[in-house]
């Protein structure tokens, strides 16, 4: 079963930028799989921000992160990235890169493969 690790998480300022990744660890057919990016913020369920179809033609966001995020993956490196531009206080959150071997889903509880999750926090 693929792993996942995310890494670029980290403090900043409103209206700036940070991009996010995460890596598939020691797994082959990464390249077969939809990915998503999710966030949770404290004292909130944890929600869907972007995803990916498998070949990268087919993206979806969030209305909240439309046109400020953009997400791509490198199925080469068994990566897929969010660049998070514009950011908000509101987007101060725990962001989780997910994926399933089933069909893909927006919905949190229909995933089954997480990775630790990286810590965003935006200062106003």
């Amino acid at each position: 079963q693929v792993q996942l690790l995310e890494s670029g998480g980290g403090l900043v300022q409103a209206g700036d930028s940070l991009r996010l990744s995460c890596r598939a660890v020691s797994e082959r057919t990464f390249h077969n799989y939809a990915m998503g990016w999710f966030r949770q913020a404290r004292g909130k369920e944890r929600e869907f921000v972007a995803f990916i179809s498998w070949r990268g033609g087919r993206t979806d966001y969030a209305d909240s992160v439309k046109g400020r995020f953009d997400i791509s993956r490198d199925n080469a490196e068994h990566t897929v990235d969010l660049q998070m531009n514009s950011l908000k206080p509101e987007d101060t959150a725990i962001y989780y890169c997910a994926t399933t071997v089933v069909a893909f889903t927006a919905t949190p509880r229909d995933l089954d493969i997480w990775g630790q999750g990286t810590q965003v926090t935006v200062s106003s």
